[in-house]
């Protein structure tokens, strides 16, 4: 079939494009620059069909819909919405037309969980913008396909990861390779409270095996929302002991009440850090593992191991 893909030279793309290239599947990709960035495009990336666009430019010189509109397509993924009225303009120019509407959510949508694991059917409760405009995307989408029928699927990933992409850190932050040396050292690491606030992350090639199976059990998955993450999460504490493990270590940790880890971190990472903490998330993937046959390849220890096996072989890392 013919699929679309926005923004598939990403991290999700990355992994999506070539599963569908495997599969037979005829694939246009949009994008501003025709090279994946987490890929090695000699690896079958130049049977795409690239083209090149500026979502963002286009949207607001108001021809971002008539392009949309002029292309031929079986299956449209969007991996780069994130406003309601970008998701308008494409089920506006793919209604009636297309057999399957992909749409890529987040977990941030959900909110903090009041039950674990939280389950795709919970109430959506969101504390931050980004969270509460995909949820009403999402919301969007399925009351199109209640009233109209358009065939939509949503996708929620956790915090998505892969070998060249550095996860959301040990510490709940995006600090570079810092946390990791420390670890690896045996330094000192500071967590907030007693360190159990969690992450739920997923590796990108799982998300994009998600994205895939719903395209084969397409009925299954039309009307129908899935989260995309590892099997389990694992707390702050737990992700440390994962990465010192490697190294033959168990961290060296200290725990700080989350008011007092600013003066530690500083403003940038202390409010990724609370986000984090606020938010400690955890979702199940057994609707994706029961109606899509869904089969995660990597847990979130795995995760970090590939993720310092890169570091260390591309130099980026000293122990």
């Amino acid at each position: 079939m013919k699929i679309l893909v926005i923004g598939g030279t990403g991290h999700i793309g990355s992994y999506l494009v070539p599963r569908l290239l495997a599969s037979g599947h005829e694939v246009s990709v949009v994008s501003r620059n025709a090279k994946p960035r987490y890929a090695d495009p000699r690896l079958g990336w130049d049977a795409i069909r690239w083209i090149a666009a500026d979502r963002k430019a286009e949207e607001q010189a108001g021809s971002w819909e008539k392009r949309m509109a002029g292309i031929d397509a079986d299956i449209v993924i969007d991996l780069l919405c994130y406003r309601p009225e970008q998701n308008d303009a494409m089920v506006r120019a793919f209604a009636g037309r297309i057999r399957h509407f992909l749409h890529c959510g987040t977990l941030w949508a959900y909110g903090p969980a009041t039950r674990a694991p939280y389950e795709e059917h919970f109430p959506r409760q969101p504390i931050t913008e980004y969270g509460r405009l995909k949820a009403k995307i999402e919301a969007d989408l399925m009351a199109r396909f209640q009233k109209d029928g358009f065939p939509a699927t949503v996708v929620h990933p956790g915090h998505i990861s892969g070998r060249k992409w550095l996860p959301i850190d040990p510490q709940g932050t995006i600090d570079g390779v810092g946390i990791y040396e420390r670890l690896a050292r045996g330094e000192k690491v500071h967590l907030p409270d007693q360190g159990l606030a969690t992450l739920h992350h997923v590796h990108a090639d799982d998300v994009a095996q998600i994205f895939e199976r719903a395209i084969v059990c397409r009925e299954a998955a039309l009307g129908q929302s899935f989260s995309a993450a590892a099997p389990y999460p694992l707390s702050l504490v737990g992700c440390c002991e994962a990465v010192a493990a490697l190294f033959g270590r168990k961290p060296n940790l200290e725990f700080v009440p989350l008011a007092e880890l600013e003066k530690i971190l500083g403003e940038r990472n202390f409010g990724i850090v609370t986000e984090h903490v606020a938010h400690s998330p955890c979702a199940s993937i057994e609707k994706a593992r029961r109606l899509l046959g869904h089969q995660p390849r990597y847990t979130t220890e795995q995760i970090y191991r590939e993720v310092v096996e890169h570091l260390l072989e591309s130099g980026q890392m000293k122990t």
